[in-house]
């Protein structure tokens, strides 16, 4: 269309959209992330700030609000977090369920963050599975 809006064989649902973002890396279960994270992998929970305080917190986790997740991670951006050292990075993301995380993903694989993953569930599935929370 000449006005700028899409016509209804290019829009996309969200259910639509997770899929073909999932279809593009491997996800995580909640003990192959654990098993990635020993190995150097860093796991970056972007829940907001009430999950963590209702929830608990992953031990070791990088907490990165989603907002700013793409600053932080950006191993040439000017406001990165210090463990964002190189586009080789392991990053499994954490949001608290497996959705948003999917989404973050594809944002930081644009980036050049070739490797960035997602934990399927959440960190939900995390507390699930036994594996240790920081309250």
């Amino acid at each position: 269309m000449s006005d700028g809006r899409r016509t209804g064989a290019e829009r996309v649902g969200i259910d639509e959209l997770l899929e073909r973002v999932r279809a593009g890396f491997d996800r995580m279960g909640p003990h192959e992330a654990a098993e990635a994270a020993a190995c150097g992998a860093l796991l970056v929970d972007i829940r907001y700030a009430a999950l963590r305080d209702r929830d608990g917190l992953i031990p070791g986790a990088l907490v990165v609000e989603r907002n700013e997740l793409e600053w932080r991670l950006d191993p040439r951006g000017s406001h990165r977090a210090p463990e964002a050292v190189s586009h080789d990075l392991r990053v499994v993301v954490v949001c608290n369920e497996g959705y948003a995380s999917s989404l973050a993903v594809a944002s930081l694989r644009q980036l050049g963050l070739h490797r960035a993953t997602d934990l399927i569930g959440g960190f939900q599935a995390w507390r699930a599975a036994g594996l240790p929370v920081d309250d």
